[in-house]
């Protein structure tokens, strides 16, 4: 006599189709998740930047000016009193420039009574955050790269 025991497993073409299907939600997931991650860095680039207007909002009432020394691109790496690069404006710049990835973030200040000032960094998501010592805060074409007033692209 002969018994046959039906299987109670997957079959190879089940499990394939399931692997299939986790797969491609898994690639999903992914995707959206560097899209929010993108999102979110530019996010704290733009609060860094602006944690850097308040900073030289402030020295200005402070001290008469933002700036002692005009820069044309670099930004300080290291405090520096009677400036608007105090230690909290520095830590910023370093902020912006390590969420931007690229360690461009751009600073011009002029010298003189009231003087001027603006900074720009690159977005992830494409573009230039600016702002300058106008109060203005704009995406831009292209980094900064000259006078201290964000242009009006």
């Amino acid at each position: 006599m002969s018994t046959y025991q039906s299987s109670r497993g997957f079959t190879l073409i089940e499990l394939l189709v399931v692997i299939a299907i986790i797969g491609i939600l898994s690639s999903i997931v992914l995707a959206s998740l560097n899209t929010a991650r993108s999102k979110g860095n530019d996010a704290a680039i733009k609060a860094n930047l602006a944690t850097i207007s308040v900073q030289a909002e402030l020295n200005y009432d402070a001290n008469g000016s933002y700036d002692t020394s005009a820069r044309t691109g670099t930004c300080p790496t290291t405090a520096a009193s009677g400036t608007m690069w105090d230690a909290t404006t520095v830590q910023a710049v370093a902020a912006a420039e390590s969420a931007n990835g690229s360690g461009s973030v751009v600073c011009r200040t002029t010298t003189g009574s009231g003087g001027g000032w603006a900074i720009s960094s690159p977005l992830l998501g494409g573009g230039h955050w600016c702002l300058d010592s106008t109060g203005s805060k704009r995406s831009i074409s292209s980094a900064l790269s000259s006078g201290v007033v964000c242009p009006a692209s």
